[in-house]
């Protein structure tokens, strides 16, 4: 049988082994691995969107890049060529590299939403409902098994909170996830609202063009300005080293590098801070630096976006840009009136105010016939949910870069459905086993050690975590490296059993 073709169950009905939820960084991987580790198992992708690429696709604000080095967050099968920060288009065009390089397109259906999907025990099957957008056309298939790689937030819209007198601002309110082609900012008075990695992208990017650009903020973040270069991967070149080897080496040194960082902001948070704003310091001077860029908290309970050649520093130190550290009271015709009583005039104001939180892409589930409630889950290591067969959902690391989990799990997905058939097993679901049943059960993060805005508005719909290394998605990619590929499959963790009913058999 061809891997890459569908077994038909019936009419009308297409079924694959594995099917794989978007086609973003982490579904174009996981489809690269089924290829690689799995080659027996027919699979397809399925994505809402038009092509690939997920938010480096739907994101086209001025700007739009990376806040993580491309040698951690490309992939480790494919070396990174160019600066350690990329441009949306400078990452598009390495996934459509891999797509094409390893005849991925194929296996992607492009327009495909997803708009139900239902388990069966009887059957050992998932059962998936899709809407063609292109066509308006029903779908339906089946699958042994789901990989969600759809990602953590609403593609279609971005999170803008309500503030008073929003109607009545004469001028134009923008969201930067779905900035639109004909934004016109020339000449006119900007207004950024966010101080995260998407204001700090896109205000450098504006500044030029703008009247003026002022950055407001309830309180500021931690930022890591540098040189958009990797001086050992520089050398390596320079000396002829083949790019597989030099991808390996600098990805190993900036994972490194990342643990000790993360480690010493854990256990020295005061000498990492003071370090951080000596870099601000050194584009805006101490005064600025110490008015508009030292957070509240300790480094780390937010991410932290590395600022390629300090540009935003550069454009405030420049008089091109601005910063107001205060809080909105209303909008008003000419702009917004701040609580100390100051109107920052706006014709245009962006609100980079972050994501709405989508848990599985916001697609309703069902389990022999009954809802699935997320929120009533458990995690078996972020990835599996209790009371929920066959599927893995990719969710990646606060503090390092996303894709190292995609590969950890596709990995683990390489050793899971050999390891099922190898039991005969068509159906795996994880359960608490005897040790854990009095185990405390928290929220999906300790809001203490990491508090972004998007997840706190929505941690009530997110799968719940136990005290364990085993329930919960523990954030620490430098254990798991060496946890995954160890992990016992017999543990009793995992309940395999066999369908009631043959499954879908092989023309």
């Amino acid at each position: 049988m061809n891997a890459s073709a569908p077994i038909s169950s019936q009419a009308g009905v297409e079924h694959f082994d594995v099917l794989i939820v978007g086609a973003g960084i982490s579904g174009v991987g996981a489809a690269y691995h089924m290829t690689r580790q799995l080659p027996g198992k027919s699979f397809v992708v399925l994505e809402a969107l038009e092509s690939f690429g997920g938010t480096w696709l739907t994101h086209k604000y001025p700007g739009i890049r990376s806040d993580s080095d491309l040698y951690t967050f490309g992939y480790r099968f494919k070396p990174w060529v160019g600066p350690p920060i990329a441009t949306a288009e400078e990452i598009l065009r390495y996934m459509g590299e891999v797509i094409e390089e390893n005849d991925l397109a194929p296996r992607i259906r492009y327009r495909h939403r997803i708009t139900n999907a239902a388990w069966s025990s009887d059957e050992g099957l998932w059962t998936v409902d899709v809407l063609r957008e292109d066509t308006g056309e029903q779908r339906r298939f089946t699958t042994n098994f789901l990989w969600m790689c759809q990602g953590y937030y609403n593609h279609q819209e971005g999170y803008t909170p309500e503030w008073p007198g929003m109607a009545d601002f004469k001028g134009r309110i923008i969201h930067p996830q779905t900035w639109p082609a004909d934004a016109q900012i020339a000449g006119k008075k900007v207004v950024v609202i966010g101080s995260g990695a998407t204001a700090a992208t896109l205000i450098p990017n504006i500044a030029d063009d703008c009247a003026h650009v002022t950055m407001l903020q309830r309180s500021p973040t931690y930022f890591v300005p540098g040189r958009n270069a990797d001086d050992l991967a520089d050398q390596l070149r320079e000396l002829q080293i083949d790019e597989t080897w030099v991808h390996e080496i600098v990805r190993r040194k900036r994972l490194y590098e990342g643990a000790l960082f993360t480690r010493r902001s854990f256990e020295e948070p005061e000498a990492v801070k003071q370090e951080l704003l000596a870099g601000v310091s050194a584009f805006v001077g101490p005064e600025i630096a110490a008015q508009h860029f030292t957070p509240r908290y300790r480094p780390w309970r937010q991410r932290i976006a590395f600022v390629p050649d300090g540009d935003i520093f550069r454009a405030v130190a420049a008089g091109k840009a601005s910063v107001v550290t205060d809080e909105i009271d209303r909008f008003v015709e000419n702009g917004i009136l701040l609580k100390s009583g100051q109107v920052l005039e706006a014709d245009v104001i962006v609100t980079a105010t972050g994501f709405e939180l989508s848990v599985m892409g916001g697609i309703p589930f069902q389990v022999d016939g009954q809802p699935v409630d997320w929120g009533s889950t458990v995690t078996y290591r972020g990835m599996m949910f209790t009371g929920v067969p066959n599927l893995v959902w990719v969710f990646g690391y606060f503090r390092a870069s996303w894709t190292l989990r995609a590969d950890l799990i596709a990995d683990f997905v390489g050793r899971l459905l050999p390891h099922m058939d190898a039991r005969g097993a068509n159906k795996v679901t994880v359960a608490l086993r005897p040790e854990d049943r009095d185990m405390p059960i928290l929220p999906w993060i300790d809001p203490e050690n990491f508090n972004p805005g998007y997840l706190m508005r929505g941690l009530n719909l997110m799968p719940k975590r136990g005290d364990k290394p085993e329930w919960q998605h523990t954030q620490d990619y430098w254990t798991e490296k060496d946890v995954f590929p160890t992990l016992d499959l017999d543990d009793a963790a995992f309940v395999y059993e066999r369908a009631r009913k043959p499954a879908v058999a092989a023309e």
